[in-house]
């Protein structure tokens, strides 16, 4: 039982503070050498939207977890989503052996809890760091939805922040965990298709400034706290839809919040051409905007050292163009042709294809097939899991640099090593924004 002073304001702040300084917490049950792959693993929930819904159906399912807690801003959201929770275990687990699921309006009483091993963060794109950081550093893993970071710096933050207190980070850009994107990546990887000249990646636009009309505020929405270090406005339904919806809120589409399909789709689709590419720890070293003038959608292009270049299109996914063919990959979709010969368009054949086209000794990918799976695993082992920190970290970057040249269509060279425009191009503030009080990323 929690004290009174915990409940208090003032208790609360004074032990999340200590919660914040502090660099690791561990439960010695769970971390302890002699733990076996099945000890189990205890989760908490921050935003509970669409998203949210099917991880947090996706963790109930698998074996070896237990959820404890839940949070969200929206009282309907939270009270729902701890319902869930606790008729999922009530029907599955003997009656007195769950003790109920909490549900919080603020994070940190969440993440400050000791008995809480990991937390899932599926929160709009601007309260991804705060979440996240916050959760390293009172000792818990963490699995947070893509893009991970809002801008360069939280994201570099973010990464820190898992180093520094030997945490397990899974971004949610769970096309990696797909037979046909890994598939698709070998095949490029070994020069399967020959030298690649270029990518194409097909996703939506750039984010706008949020313009959205006031509209009435109904009780049981913390609509501060939603907007947390974004800036003050009022309060419009397209953003927080009121209650427990089946649909994906258009906070994605403003730049206060999110980065558009830029980073929605680019954090699925640029990432799995850095994949490709060899990438995951770099990045590119020219971004050229689109020579579209009027409000362009597409036609950014970002170069890598090698030569390769990457084109922002509106088709149809990745596709890689090699000397001696190329590989269009999809969600559920997989052709190669070789030459001008399409060799397939079955992702049942690619198998056999890969046994086929690649070298005894091929450079062989990290295998997942369960994304929410793979997580687990790597709180278990504190092995990096399928997509880590810095993979997320690089990625994120893409996307947030191909949005400042939609937002100012100028020629950006940039050091992937140092994380800094070069050559007299960018601005350094292109890299972060502003926190509103009392909210900051360090």
């Amino acid at each position: 039982m929690k004290s009174n002073q915990f409940h208090s304001r003032r208790g609360f702040l004074k032990r999340a503070a200590l919660a914040g300084a502090a660099p690791l917490i561990l439960r010695s049950g769970l971390w302890a050498a002699d733990t076996t792959p099945n000890a189990e693993i205890t989760m908490g929930f921050i935003g509970m939207g669409k998203q949210s819904q099917y991880l947090l159906d996706g963790f109930l399912q698998r074996e070896g977890t237990r959820v404890l807690a839940v949070c969200d801003v929206d009282t309907k959201r939270r009270e729902n989503a701890k319902s869930v929770v606790e008729k999922y275990y009530a029907a599955k687990i003997p009656s007195g052996e769950h003790h109920g699921c909490a549900a919080y309006n603020d994070f940190r009483e969440l993440v400050a809890r000791k008995d809480i091993d990991a937390v899932v963060i599926a929160t709009p794109d601007h309260w991804h760091a705060l979440t996240a950081i916050a959760a390293c550093n009172s000792g818990k893993d963490v699995y947070c939805e893509k893009p991970l970071a809002h801008t360069v710096l939280e994201g570099r933050a973010m990464v820190n922040a898992v180093r520094k207190n030997q945490r397990i980070l899974q971004v949610g850009s769970m096309q990696r965990s797909m037979f046909e994107f890994r598939a698709a990546c070998e095949l490029v990887r070994n020069g399967c298709i020959g030298k690649i000249s270029h990518v194409d990646v097909s996703i939506g636009g750039p984010a706008r400034f949020c313009d959205l009309p006031e509209e009435p505020a109904e009780p049981g929405l913390d609509w501060n706290r939603w907007l947390g270090p974004a800036p003050m406005r009022p309060y419009n339904s397209v953003l927080s839809p009121r209650g427990v919806h089946d649909n994906y809120p258009d906070w994605r589409s403003y730049r206060e919040y999110a980065s558009g399909s830029i980073g929605d789709w680019g954090a699925h689709h640029f990432d799995i051409a850095q994949w490709g590419l060899g990438f995951d720890e770099g990045g590119p070293v020219k971004f050229l905007p689109s020579p579209e003038k009027d409000n362009p959608q597409k036609g950014a292009r970002f170069q890598y050292a090698n030569g390769i270049e990457v084109i922002h299109k509106d088709e149809d996914g990745v596709v890689f163009h090699g000397d001696a063919g190329k590989i269009l990959v999809n969600r559920g979709v997989f052709k190669l042709w070789l030459g001008n010969e399409l060799k397939t368009e079955d992702i049942n054949e690619a198998r056999q294809l890969l046994k086929d086209l690649l070298p005894t000794n091929a450079v062989r990918l990290y295998a997942s097939s369960d994304h929410l799976r793979d997580f687990l695993r790597s709180v278990h082992t504190r092995k990096a899991p399928i997509c880590d920190v810095e993979t997320g970290h690089r990625t994120a970057t893409v996307c947030n640099l191909v949005s400042q040249l939609y937002y100012h269509g100028e020629t950006i060279k940039w050091d992937p090593k140092t994380e800094a425009f070069v050559d007299r191009t960018g601005n350094p503030k292109w890299l972060t924004k502003e926190f509103r009080e009392p909210w900051k990323v360090s």
